[in-house]
């Protein structure tokens, strides 16, 4: 038997939904195994409810550890104890970045071995197999563990949520340790980087802009876009744009930035060079609007329109507007 621990990051009374899909996909693994999957959340005050709340998504246990939230060393200190007291064979994160600090400091900690950008896992002969695409997702490296306790930290949006648990998670307080280098940084301000005012990683619709649009200006065409199909889209960029300034990092889209899945992804202008497509091939469907009928994004889009998108862009918000009021 083999229970997981799964790492709930939260903000604002309400849980990243990337620790949602870890939860999830963590209590599937640990069901496979024979064991449970707990969760742990790390903040002051945290309440009752909320960490209950994550027995919806297979949670059995849910660990409350009263310190500094949104810091990589509290929570590898608090991680550190449960490990040890729990023992727990595997560690779960969602993607992101703060994810990626505290898998890599509770590895050091533990002498364990740890997967990064993880897009799956499978149990298999009682233990995890983490897999990860590796040679600019070309090819996937299949990882098995050596160590006492392997941890697994998804890229982003890698796990699927699933409200599959029955009832609220049995809460227990956990007392842990802050070691003197954990209280050498403290949190002068928090926020969530949004993409455009919008949550990039959770919207259903992207219109994502290239080198393509000319300047930082044809990003209007983008943002009209998006707004005529209102609700829950937004506006993403290529590397090569927020580089040059065109628009803010925080909606970069690819290799070195962010990965999403929306239901609509429209590419205007953008080339579907490698390292932007690992940030996008999984939205469910892909229209590109390229000058270049050769450009490498046709070959992997859904549907492809050659021709100058500062005449289709209009054209579509009009249509997508006109398709609105009536």
């Amino acid at each position: 038997m083999a229970n997981i621990l799964v790492y709930a990051l939260h903000y604002e009374g309400a849980i990243n939904k990337n620790s949602l899909g870890a939860v999830s996909e963590g209590a599937k693994l640990a069901a496979q195994l024979g064991g449970e999957a707990h969760a742990i959340l790390v903040g002051q005050g945290v309440p009752q409810d909320l960490a209950a709340s994550l027995g919806a998504y297979g949670a059995k246990k849910v660990l409350v550890a009263e310190g500094p939230e949104g810091l990589a060393q509290p929570v590898v200190d608090a991680m550190g104890k449960a490990i040890a007291d729990g023992g727990y064979k595997y560690a779960i994160f969602g993607g992101g970045l703060l994810g990626f600090e505290i898998g890599a400091g509770l590895a050091a900690r533990l002498g364990a071995g740890v997967a990064m950008e993880v897009t799956a896992v499978r149990a298999e002969g009682g233990e995890l197999i983490a897999e990860r695409p590796i040679l600019g997702d070309s090819a996937i490296s299949e990882i098995k563990y050596r160590s006492e306790v392997g941890i697994v930290i998804g890229r982003l949006n890698a796990f699927d949520i699933a409200q599959n648990g029955s009832g609220e998670a049995a809460v227990e307080q956990l007392s842990f340790e802050l070691s003197p280098h954990a209280s050498q940084a403290t949190m002068v301000t928090r926020g969530e980087q949004r993409g455009a005012d919008v949550d990039i990683e959770g919207a259903d619709i992207l219109v994502a802009g290239g080198r393509g649009l000319g300047k930082a200006e044809g990003f209007e065409l983008c943002e009209q876009l998006a707004g005529a199909f209102g609700g829950n889209a937004a506006v993403a960029a290529t590397r090569a744009v927020v580089d040059a300034g065109w628009y803010p990092y925080a909606a970069q889209i690819g290799q070195t930035g962010k990965t999403v899945a929306p239901k609509l992804y429209l590419a205007a202008g953008i080339s579907g060079a490698i390292q932007h497509k690992v940030g996008m091939q999984a939205s469910e469907n892909i229209v590109a609007i390229n000058k270049d009928s050769n450009a490498p994004i046709f070959e992997f889009s859904d549907l492809g329109i050659v021709g100058d998108l500062n005449k289709i862009l209009p054209k579509l918000t009009e249509a997508v507007k006109a398709k609105k009021a009536s």
